[in-house]
């Protein structure tokens, strides 16, 4: 990579600001019921710590629009942090301003604090309208480390603004540079046969990088509510499934790309519909191709077709994975991106997993140690694959 990297400084009796994602999703009473975002910024906290630097963290959760509030506070987070790292982690009763810097003036090496969340002051996600918000935060600190991918599309005060106030001290945490290196793999000399599955319910979001796939893919495999867009293309009857009618010609486009470039395009080739879009709702599977009824709905991919994208993904060098099957959120339509999930954990391609349902399944499963790459970034790993870079990598110093 040719941005500086954590293990590029010295941290001795250094003073580091760090942001991480800590965007953790909470359970009714507050408590976090997936730490993975936590974890992943482990072995970049515990480097500055063990190389005698202090760590001062910065994240946002949520959207508190800018306004101070309680539900949104990062105590939680400070809480499972002080336990996975086994010490106190001092949480700041602020973002900027007197008592927190205090309080980093009096932080010691090995110690470790974390900033109350980001998104409590609106410059952060508009740095336009107080440009001091982003020089207040850097005043903390003598380095500067991006390990937030899951925010690097964004150009927030924390994760672009910021680095402008480095020259020459911004660098990349160990998460991040992992993100660049399997992503960029996959991207710009994936061994080959390479296979994408692109799922998810719009096709709007995910046509810039399904275009720059087609340019590196020997195979596409188009699942989840993406699906019914590519039948109405192809003038198969979609009953009353999700579908984006101004994305029609886009598809054909895909379709007829396709066709042109010796891509092995896969579709579902059967269908869980459904007569109600909730839990509890009438199913049948049905093929594909004889069209779903009027008053039905597509819900998830079929049991064949999933055993048929097995065996040709079992060819695979690399396989490239974004968005879920079907209706991931009802868990009678979750079965098809689960199966997936099974079946590419024995695989023995390298396996890329891009952010969002997709990478929740996974975890859910257990199975997170038999995938090669689980992205920690929903909309960074789609623009990243899309555009090959990112503006909070794009502010780091350079080596």
């Amino acid at each position: 990579m040719h941005k500086l990297s954590i293990t590029d400084f010295d941290f001795e009796n250094k003073k580091v600001l760090m942001r991480v994602d800590f965007n953790v999703p909470l359970k009714e009473d507050g408590s976090i019921s997936d730490d993975t975002r936590i974890k992943a910024a482990i072995p970049s906290i515990k480097y500055v710590l063990d190389h005698g630097g202090s760590v001062i963290l910065m994240s946002h959760l949520g959207r508190p629009k800018g306004v101070t509030n309680p539900k949104f506070s990062l105590s939680p987070c400070q809480e499972r942090l002080s336990e996975l790292l086994d010490m106190p982690v001092i949480l700041a009763p602020d973002v900027i301003g007197e008592k927190v810097e205090v309080l980093v003036n009096s932080l010691k090496p090995n110690q470790v604090m974390l900033l109350e969340n980001l998104r409590f002051y609106k410059a952060e996600e508009n740095p336009k309208t107080d440009p001091s918000f982003a020089k207040s935060l850097a005043k903390l600190g003598d380095i500067y480390i991006n390990d937030a991918f899951g925010t690097a599309h964004r150009k927030h005060s924390s994760t672009y603004t910021i680095a402008q106030y480095f020259p020459n001290k911004s660098a990349a945490g160990f998460l991040m540079e992992k993100e660049i290196k399997f992503l960029g793999a996959a991207l710009k000399n994936p061994k080959k046969p390479f296979y994408a599955i692109i799922g998810g319910s719009k096709i709007s979001t995910k046509t810039g990088v399904i275009m720059n796939l087609l340019n590196k893919v020997d195979g596409l495999f188009i699942g989840g509510g993406m699906t019914y867009v590519f039948l109405k293309a192809q003038g198969i009857n979609i009953g009353k499934s999700i579908v984006e009618n101004d994305m029609i010609e886009v598809a054909k486009n895909i379709l007829q790309q396709c066709k042109e470039q010796n891509i092995d395009l896969n579709l579902a080739e059967d269908i869980v519909i459904a007569d109600d879009f909730n839990n509890d709702a009438h199913t049948r599977i049905i093929n594909s191709k004889d069209g779903i009824p009027d008053n039905w709905e597509g819900m998830d991919t079929g049991p064949k077709t999933i055993e048929k994208w097995t065996e040709k993904l079992k060819k695979a060098q690399t396989i490239l994975w974004n968005g879920p099957l079907g209706v991931f959120e009802l868990p009678s339509f979750a079965k098809g991106t689960y199966s997936l999930a099974r079946e590419l954990a024995n695989v023995a391609a390298t396996t890329i997993v891009g952010g969002g349902d997709s990478v929740a399944g996974i975890n859910s499963l257990g199975l997170a140690d038999k995938f090669t790459h689980l992205s920690t970034g929903g909309g960074s790993s789609l623009e990243y694959i899309e555009f090959g870079h990112l503006p909070g990598i794009d502010a780091l110093s350079d080596k």
